[in-house]
């Protein structure tokens, strides 16, 4: 594999211009993706309405996951495209579907008004949503990694900092329409307009991704011209390993989707106090995944996250026992800053870790597929599997066991990374 070295690199204003351009495309992205699981009880009510509230929620939160199965799709396809072709073209290309998916959900009709019609126009929204995520997470973390090979733990760090930015805005816009808007208002009118938002602000990221610079570590090496075939074949061990890494982060980011609905429903507790708590989760993780990643630098990969991974293990379960006896918005405050800083610690080194297992002709489609299947099948369906565990078992701990069996397989997936001589 050929790499850039420090007298070869971009200067550093085309590597601030770089990050700039991919956080902003990616948190906008993403916003458009995950808002709709913020909304979760409001779209149940409009697009997915029966005699129990509980089954309207669940087919809700189905759909949010349904799109996951569309994930490795879109990472086989755009993962092999961004090896070929180069990762600005990709990025550029999940950015326009991911924004078309947001313009069906913006001006859909509710059921009330085209009946079944309006479940089927959301569900297709979501699936190229779905397909577009897929490629995403590889391209603009493999672009985000190649800015810079000495300091490539800090820039693909950027990666999940940029969707903590999401949390920030979606969970923004849920806290202001909770406080502001009575419950007919945003069922009314309101719901759309985090989506209208992100129609607004997705041309101008798609115009920053158009006229980005193509990362040199990608134009100095031969590209593969069958990377997905190459991947399979070559680097199979690698691909489980990132695919296992990734479970942890990826039911960690989906559980906390999930909180303002379980803080309402299962805790009582206000709306805006609970959209308030996520809020400050996604502050913590703009604010200390950088600096992770640019720890991991120095210090190493492996060492931090396994820090992190231990600490949400052994963590989670008093810290959900404690939120259920003591279900007040302070205590969610608390609980849910001291996860931020887990998270932190756990995704700040990941990105890194991930695009290091591949080489640079391979790097997208490995990470896309590792991801994409992660999130498919444990990070997509957390929050229905949190909302199913919970009537299932009558515990509102319940999410803290998924979260404790997302560590422990991650554990085990790192413990393999040090073998094949990740640091």
């Amino acid at each position: 594999m050929t790499a850039t070295t420090p007298a070869d690199a971009p200067p550093q204003s085309q590597r601030v211009r770089a990050v700039i351009a991919a956080s902003i495309g990616n948190a906008l992205e993403w916003f458009d993706f995950v808002v709709y699981g913020f909304l979760a009880v409001t779209m149940a009510k409009l697009f997915f309405p029966t005699q129990n509230q509980t089954i309207s929620l669940l087919l809700t939160l189905g759909t949010f996951g349904v799109t996951f199965l569309m994930r490795p799709l879109g990472a086989v396809i755009i993962g092999s495209y961004a090896d070929r072709h180069g990762r600005k073209a990709a990025l550029t290309l999940t950015i326009a579907m991911m924004m078309a998916g947001t313009a069906v959900i913006a001006i859909t009709p509710t059921y009330s008004s085209i009946g079944i019609l309006a479940p089927i126009l959301v569900v297709a929204a979501r699936l190229v949503q779905g397909f577009s995520a897929g490629g995403e997470f590889g391209s603009a973390t493999a672009f985000l990694a190649e800015q810079n090979p000495q300091r490539r733990g800090f820039f693909a760090s950027w990666q999940f900092a940029s969707q903590g930015l999401t949390t920030i805005l979606a969970t923004g816009f849920g806290a202001v329409l909770a406080g502001t808007l009575s419950a007919d208002q945003i069922e009314s009118w309101g719901w759309r307009t985090p989506f209208f938002f992100g129609l607004l602000i997705g041309p101008v990221a798609y115009y920053i991704r158009r006229h980005i610079d193509e990362t040199m570590e990608f134009r100095s090496t031969p590209t593969s011209e069958a990377p997905l075939r190459e991947t399979l074949s070559d680097s199979k061990s690698r691909v489980l390993i990132a695919f296992g890494a990734n479970i942890l982060g990826t039911v960690a980011m989906y559980t906390i989707l999930f909180m303002p609905t379980y803080a309402t429903r299962q805790l009582g507790l206000p709306a805006s106090g609970s959209f308030l708590a996520s809020l400050l989760t996604g502050a913590i993780q703009v604010a200390l995944i950088p600096v992770v990643g640019m720890l991991s630098d120095r210090y190493g990969r492996l060492p931090i996250a396994f820090a992190a991974a231990t600490a949400i293990l052994l963590a989670i379960y008093p810290l959900f026992a404690w939120l259920a006896a003591a279900p007040t918005i302070q205590t969610l405050l608390m609980v849910q800053a001291i996860i931020g800083l887990f998270m932190a610690g756990y995704m700040g080194a990941l990105p890194a870790l991930m695009s290091e297992l591949f080489p640079t002709r391979l790097r997208t489609t490995g990470m896309s597929i590792s991801y994409s299947f992660g999130a498919a099948i444990f990070g997509g369906f957390a929050p229905f599997i949190n909302a199913w565990m919970i009537a299932a078992t009558g515990s509102n701990l319940a999410p803290s066991f998924y979260l404790m069996l997302a560590a422990v397989i991650s554990l085990f997936a790192l413990a393999a990374a040090r073998k094949v001589g990740m640091r």
